[in-house]
C-alpha cells in the first residue's frame, strides 16, 4: 500500500527526530561520587582513595544488567575536555593518562550495586588498588601517579556506545609525597643526633669504668701486700732483739 502525501512529508521528519547524534542521548543520572564515610585506616594515601559503592543509581529502564559502568578518573582540570567513547575500542587505557588527562577502570555492572539496605559488610571502590595490573590492559586500575587533584564520575556504556552517566565528584587530593619524605627525612636526624649522643654517653661511662677498675686495682693490690711489708719488719726486730748480749767482764 502506497503511502499519501501528509506521510511522506512526515517520513524525513519522523527520521530526522529518531536519529540521535552519539553522545547526545546520554541519559543522566542525578548523583555525586564521595569518599568512603567509613571510618578506614589508609582512606587517602599517596597513590589511593576510597569510594562508596553507587548502589541502587543505576536501575533507570535505559540501563540493561549487561550494560557496563566504568569509572572514569581524571584530572581536575582534564574534566572540560573529557569526551566519552563511542565505543567499547575507544575507551582509554591508563597508560594514556598523562596525554589524555583522564582513564576508564573498574569495570562491572549494576548487579554488583543493588538498592536495599545496607548490609554490615563493607562496600567501597579503591581506586589505585593494584600495583600489579598492566597500565596498558583496559580497566587496570593502577596507583595513582601523584596528589592530583583528581575527580570521578561513573559512565554506563554497551556496545552501540554510552548509555548514562553521573555527575562529576568533588576535588581528591591524596596525601603529598614530599612532606611524608620530608618527615621520614627528619626521622633519620633524629635519629643520627640520638645514636651520636648515646655513643658519646657509652665512651664516658666505659672510661669512667676503666678508672674506677684501675682504683679497685690498685687499692686491692696494697690490701695485698702490705702484711707482708710489716711482716718483714717484725722479723727484721726479732733479729735484732735475738742478738747476742755482749760479754760481761770477768
Amino acid at each position: 500500500m502506497g503511502l499519501s502525501g501528509p506521510s511522506l512529508l512526515l517520513s524525513p521528519l519522523w527520521l530526522l527526530l529518531t536519529w540521535v547524534q552519539p553522545g547526545t542521548g546520554v541519559e543522566h543520572i542525578s548523583y555525586v561520587p564521595r569518599l568512603s564515610g567509613a571510618a578506614l585506616e589508609g582512606k587517602l594515601t599517596q597513590s589511593t582513595f576510597t569510594l562508596e559503592q553507587p548502589r541502587g543509581q543505576f536501575n533507570h529502564t535505559s540501563i540493561s544488567d549487561s550494560d557496563l559502568i566504568w569509572l572514569v578518573v581524571a584530572y581536575s582540570n582534564a574534566i572540560q575536555n573529557f569526551g566519552a567513547p563511542q565505543t567499547t575500542q575507544d575507551i582509554p587505557v591508563p597508560a594514556t593518562f598523562a596525554q589524555k588527562g583522564y582513564y576508564f577502570t573498574l569495570p562491572t555492572n549494576r548487579l554488583r550495586y543493588p538498592s536495599g539496605p545496607a548490609s554490615s559488610q563493607l562496600r567501597v571502590l579503591r581506586v589505585g588498588n593494584d600495583p600489579h595490573c598492566s597500565p596498558m590492559r583496559r580497566g587496570c586500575n593502577p596507583p595513582l601517579p601523584g596528589s592530583g587533584p583528581y575527580r570521578v564520575k561513573f559512565l554506563v556504556m554497551n556496545d552501540h556506545g554510552p548509555v548514562a552517566e553521573t555527575e562529576w565528584s568533588n576535588e581528591t587530593h591524596l596525601h603529598q609525597a614530599r612532606a611524608f619524605e620530608a618527615v621520614r627525612g627528619f626521622q633519620r636526624e633524629g635519629t643520627v643526633v640520638i645514636i651520636a649522643i648515646l655513643s658519646v654517653l657509652l665512651a664516658i661511662f666505659l672510661a669512667a669504668l676503666l678508672v674506677l677498675l684501675s682504683s679497685t686495682w690498685s687499692t686491692w693490690s696494697t690490701r695485698i701486700s702490705s702484711p707482708r711489708e710489716r711482716e718483714r719488719a717484725r722479723r727484721y726486730n726479732i733479729h735484732h732483739m735475738c742478738s747476742p748480749e755482749p760479754e760481761r767482764g770477768s
